[in-house]
């Protein structure tokens, strides 16, 4: 055995989570839980999972950032050419989960991913820092490269192509999706491991069922 990690164990006892409590919209009550991850100064609240499947069912998954809710929808940006994007491509079905260890609750998200208009992701790149534009341009994502000094090349002459401008074109290999969510499931640490588990499934536009699941 490499590792025991038998021992390894918290007693969840922050808080609890009762349909009487919930809000009846998943986005509203993730906006909630969301105010307090910030309150609570959690690093990076807005970081989560993100795990895509070929149409084959072979699973990745990667930490990407949350960067808008809207009314129906999780927004976040990336590379259309990485491994991530060519999957998304394939087969749009794709899962979230947000895990914020010290308040004991984590968010589960399934559903399907559309792109967002290429107005809102040249608007939102155009916003980033022109550090984070430029390493969009040099970086060719989940790519083999012989070594790092190729990327850092790029850098340094991307730096100089656009030394007088303070914005960058947004690449046609980089945007945004958005994932519309059929279910969304609200976790809450519990004492015992009785956790609390509400499920949300969309049963038609703007029309949530909650269900409680055992834990």
């Amino acid at each position: 055995m490499l590792l025991n990690l038998g021992d390894f164990r918290e007693d969840y006892n922050r808080d609890e989570l009762l349909e009487s409590q919930a809000e009846k919209d998943p986005f509203q009550q993730f906006a909630r839980w969301f105010k307090t991850a910030v309150q609570a100064e959690i690093p990076e609240p807005n970081a989560m999972v993100l795990a895509t499947s070929t149409t084959s069912g072979r699973p990745s998954a990667r930490v990407v950032l949350l960067k808008e809710v809207e009314s129906e929808s999780f927004v976040f940006y990336t590379n259309y050419e990485s491994r991530k994007g060519q999957e998304m491509a394939e087969n749009p079905h794709a899962a979230l989960v947000f895990n914020w260890l010290e308040l004991h609750r984590q968010i589960r998200v399934e559903g399907l991913i559309e792109k967002v208009p290429a107005t809102m992701s040249t608007e939102y790149f155009q916003s980033r820092p022109k550090g984070s534009q430029i390493g969009a341009w040099a970086s060719p994502q989940s790519q083999v490269i012989p070594r790092r000094e190729i990327l850092e090349e790029q850098v340094r002459e991307l730096n100089a192509e656009y030394s007088d401008a303070e914005k960058l074109p947004r690449p046609e290999h980089w945007g945004g999706y958005r994932l519309r969510p059929h279910t969304v499931e609200f976790w809450q640490g519990r004492t015992s491991r009785l956790h609390d588990r509400l499920l949300y499934t969309l049963a038609g536009p703007g029309a949530w069922v909650i269900s409680r699941l055992a834990p």
